[in-house]
C-alpha cells in the first residue's frame, strides 16, 4: 500500500475513532469495536478493543498488509496512548499460531484477562482461537438476557465462552446450563462466573455434542424458559450437522421441545453470507406451525455497521431485514399442553 492510501485509511480509521473514543474512560476495562473495515473503508480487517488491548482480526487472503495494518496500530497508539499491546490474528493464515494471534507489541503477560460490560465481568482469552473469546456483536442480546431473565431456566446451547449465560446469571436467573462441545470455551464461562461471584455448579457446564446433550436434557430436565442457539457456520459430528445456511430450521425444531409455555427461543444467524431474508424466511417457517410466534429483532450495535460520516460500503451480502450479518431474533414458544414445568 503506497503512502498516499496509507493516509488515507488512517483518516478513515481516525473518523472511526472519533465515534468510540468518548465512550471510553479509565481504567480501561471496556471492549467494543473501533473500526469495521467493510463498511469503513478497508474490507475484511476488523479492529476492535479489549481493555487495554488493540486486536487486528485480519481476513485478508494474502499475508496482509502489515504496513497498512502497523499504520493503524501506530494511529490507535497515538490516540490511545494507554493501549499496552496490539494482537494481529490472520483468520485464512495456514498457522494456527497466527490464527491464534502474533503481538505487534507488548509482550502476553499484559495482554488483557477481563473486560467489563454493563456492569458485568467478561474473562477474555485473545489468543485461545482465531476469535477473540467474547463476540461484542451480542452485547445488545447480553443486555436483553440481563434485563430479561430472572428467576429464569436457561439453556444456552453451542455456548462457546458463555458469555450470554454469564448475562443470564446476572440478571438473576434461576438456573443456567452452558453446553459446548470444547470444554476448554466452558472453562472461560466459570472463570467469568468466579470473576462475577457466581457460583459453579460442575452439572450445569456440559462439554459434549450438541445432539447428544439436547437429547439427554429432553429426558432429564425440567422446561427452560430461555434457549440461546448461537451455532457456527458449519460444523460435522458424528452426531449430525450443523449448518446455517441450510439446515438451521432444524436446528430451532431440536430444541423447541426443552422451552416452557410463554418461554424464550433466541436464535443468532452470524453467516455473514446468509441474506437476511433468507434467515427470516427460516424463522417465519418455523412460527408457521403456531408452537412460535416473532417476537423481536435485535440490532447489533452501531459500531459494527458504521456511521452517517464514516460508512463507505455495505456488507458484502445484506442483511435486511436485520443491520448486521449477525442476525438476533427473539421468538416466542406456544405449547399445546401449556407446561410451564
Amino acid at each position: 500500500m503506497c503512502a498516499a492510501m496509507s493516509a488515507e485509511l488512517v483518516a478513515r480509521f481516525n473518523a472511526a475513532l472519533a465515534h468510540r473514543l468518548p465512550r471510553l474512560t479509565a481504567p480501561h476495562t471496556q471492549a467494543l469495536r473501533l473500526f469495521n473495515g467493510y463498511t469503513e473503508g478497508f474490507p475484511r480487517v476488523a479492529v476492535d478493543l479489549y481493555g487495554t488491548t488493540l486486536v487486528l482480526h485480519d481476513a485478508t487472503s494474502r499475508a496482509g498488509d502489515r504496513d497498512a495494518l502497523q499504520a493503524l496500530v501506530d494511529a490507535a497508539r497515538a490516540a490511545m496512548p494507554w493501549l499496552t499491546t496490539a494482537l494481529w490474528k490472520r483468520r485464512e493464515s495456514v498457522s494456527q499460531d497466527e490464527r491464534n494471534g502474533n503481538l505487534l507489541f507488548g509482550t502476553e503477560a499484559q495482554l488483557t484477562r477481563k473486560v467489563q460490560e454493563d456492569g458485568v465481568w467478561y474473562t477474555t482469552r485473545l489468543t485461545l482461537n482465531r476469535d477473540a473469546s467474547l463476540y461484542l456483536d451480542t452485547a445488545p442480546l447480553r443486555a436483553w438476557a440481563k434485563r430479561t431473565l430472572q428467576g429464569k431456566r436457561v439453556l444456552n446451547a453451542f455456548a462457546y465462552t458463555g458469555s450470554l449465560g454469564v448475562a443470564a446469571m446476572a440478571a438473576g436467573a434461576e438456573r443456567v446450563v452452558h453446553n459446548d462441545l470444547n470444554n476448554t470455551f466452558l472453562t472461560v464461562a466459570k472463570d467469568s462466573y468466579a470473576l462475577n461471584r457466581f457460583p459453579v455448579a460442575r452439572k450445569d457446564f456440559m462439554a459434549g455434542d450438541f445432539f447428544d446433550v439436547i437429547g439427554r436434557l429432553k429426558r432429564e430436565a425440567p422446561l427452560f424458559d430461555c434457549v440461546f442457539v448461537d451455532p457456527p457456520f458449519f460444523s460435522v459430528t458424528e452426531k449430525g450437522r450443523v449448518d446455517l445456511e441450510q439446515d438451521m430450521e432444524r436446528l430451532l425444531d431440536k430444541v423447541r421441545p426443552l422451552i416452557a409455555h410463554g418461554g424464550f427461543l433466541v436464535a443468532i444467524n452470524n453467516g455473514v453470507f446468509v441474506p437476511g431474508v433468507e434467515f427470516q424466511k427460516t424463522l417465519d417457517a418455523v412460527c408457521a406451525g403456531g408452537y412460535s410466534t416473532f417476537e423481536a429483532r435485535l440490532d447489533v450495535p452501531q459500531d459494527f455497521v458504521g456511521y452517517a460520516d464514516t460508512k463507505l460500503a455495505g456488507l458484502p451480502i445484506d442483511p435486511a431485514p436485520f443491520n448486521h450479518s449477525t442476525k438476533i431474533a427473539v421468538l416466542k414458544v406456544v405449547r399445546k399442553d401449556g407446561r410451564t414445568r
